[in-house]
């Protein structure tokens, strides 16, 4: 296994670890992580939609603005993004709009995915940016979160239904 594969799966463990909090928290889970081109932490995030009653709560926008912050510019050009599942248009964009140096996603997303899946936004004629992603880093553990997660969602509302009649 390679230098290089093994870090991309040592930060993927930590957004995965996000994701957990997210989801016990009842947000999507969802984790990402922002690493310096010294494979140092910059930033983490979770989905938090949910608790902040924010449209744009989506892992991937908190931890740019975080590491915006933290490094006191826009352009994350040194940077790679780490998330457990593939993004979405709006974080699609994000992404290259802070001029991401590398993404690097667990799972992808069928519904909405703007990076390989459903859409194709980096390399889009919209893009001016071109963004290096890498897909599929500990995709099972990444899918089987979203799925076991979405199943005791889909259970407890079945429960629920259940319980008022």
């Amino acid at each position: 296994m390679s230098a290089i594969y093994q870090t991309h799966r040592y930060w993927m463990t930590q957004a995965i670890a996000l994701a957990q909090g997210a989801g016990a928290a009842g947000e999507v889970p969802v984790g990402a992580v922002v690493v310096g081109s010294d494979n140092q932490l910059i930033a983490e995030a979770e989905n938090r939609r949910e608790r902040d009653r924010d449209p744009t709560g989506h892992a991937e926008i908190l931890a740019l603005r975080t590491a915006g912050q933290v490094l006191q510019t826009w352009h994350l050009e040194p940077c790679t993004l780490y998330v457990t599942l593939e993004p979405c248009p709006m974080c699609a964009g994000a992404l290259l709009q802070a001029r991401l140096g590398l993404l690097v996603y667990g799972a992808d997303d069928p519904k909405t995915g703007a990076i390989r899946t459903v859409m194709n936004i980096p390399d889009s004629a919209c893009s001016y940016h071109r963004l290096p992603v890498v897909g599929g880093i500990l995709e099972t553990p990444c899918r089987e979160q979203l799925q076991t997660w979405f199943a005791e969602r889909r259970q407890q509302r079945r429960s629920q239904k259940q319980n008022l009649l």
